[in-house]
């Protein structure tokens, strides 16, 4: 029961981080593509569906080579092991939901009509940094690191996928336009 504990929220930091960083991505690159909100949210929302279905196939297929490769190396199976199947719910979910944290003030904004523009990224940026740092947070316990270091580095991670991202996207819009 630890193990799958530990092993779960190891894949939910995995899934989470991936999620929030890859969905921030796209919400930063298409900003600074100057993209409309709709755009923005399309964009946003099949990348979470998609890469996080992705990254599911792929926490299902490690573990299920990491579960084959000890059995080849001990000659027996391990029937203590748990199902690879739980790993990638729990990175798939995890993915999904903190994927969406950079979406939500866009899906707010076309719900309820707010009419934020450009104003939603401030909003989005705000969101996903305190996603950021609960991932750290989580992936502090998971590791048993230094929180505050772990934080750090998953607000830094973070921050430095969105400069990449709004940086090529303002970029390529000024040479395709």
């Amino acid at each position: 029961m630890i193990k799958t504990i530990e092993n779960n929220l190891r894949e939910f930091v995995y899934g989470g981080m991936d999620g929030a960083v890859t969905t921030f991505a796209i919400v930063t690159g298409a900003a600074g593509a100057s993209l409309e909100s709709k755009y923005i949210l399309i964009l946003g929302l099949a990348n979470v569906m998609a890469d996080g279905f992705s990254m599911a196939v792929g926490a299902y297929l490690s573990e299920k080579a990491d579960q084959q490769l000890e059995e080849k190396k001990t000659g027996k199976k391990n029937d203590n092991v748990e199902s690879p199947l739980s790993a990638s719910i729990a990175t798939f979910i995890s993915f999904i939901l903190v994927g969406l944290v950079p979406l939500l003030i866009y899906i707010l904004d076309f719900t309820l009509d707010l009419n934020l523009g450009e104003d939603a990224l401030v909003y989005s940026i705000t969101l996903t940094l305190v996603a950021f740092a609960g991932i750290g947070y989580l992936r502090a316990i998971a590791t048993k690191i230094s929180k505050a270091t772990s934080v750090l580095e998953s607000l830094g991670l973070g921050v430095a996928a969105a400069v990449i991202s709004y940086t090529v996207g303002t970029i390529l819009e000024r040479i395709i336009t």
